[in-house]
């Protein structure tokens, strides 16, 4: 679990709350806890906020579903903005691959017409090579990509 803070910012447009990137985690669930924008999404190419919602969850797929899919479904890439007025508040859990377990495309996924689109590797090493890599969008994950 992780709780973000984000304070106000005299001067937003210079500051990145949270640099884009995709979470490891299979799943992340986010609260966010007030009514200020500053979550984004990468959709086509472009940056859109993602509205907080009274009493509602955000659900982001992340690297780890992306590989076990065999990238059926996608990671999303986001980031966190700052704004100049309020402060911003929000947490987040993820569900992670286990660390003594493989991580890689669901053998059920694969087949002649759908070749695997990741490496298998250890739980542990898909989790040490995310958090050794700066958070650059979805680099690490192209890493693992055949």
């Amino acid at each position: 679990m992780r709780m973000n803070y984000y304070p106000p910012c005299p001067q937003p447009e210079l500051v990145m709350g949270f640099c884009p990137h995709s979470d490891a985690s299979g799943l992340t669930i986010l609260l966010q806890v007030n009514e200020t924008v500053g979550l984004q999404v990468k959709k086509d190419g472009f940056w859109v906020p993602v509205s907080p919602l009274p009493d509602a969850f955000v659900v982001n797929i992340g690297d780890a579903l992306e590989v076990v899919t065999n990238g059926i479904y996608r990671s999303i890439e986001h980031r966190a903005t700052t704004n100049s007025q309020t402060e911003r508040l929000s947490i987040a859990t993820f569900l992670n691959p286990r660390l003594d377990g493989n991580l890689g495309p669901a053998p059920s996924l694969l087949g002649p017409k759908y070749p695997a689109q990741f490496k298998t590797v250890s739980g542990a090493d898909f989790m040490r090579g995310f958090f050794s890599k700066e958070l650059n969008g979805k680099s690490y994950l192209d890493t693992l990509r055949v």
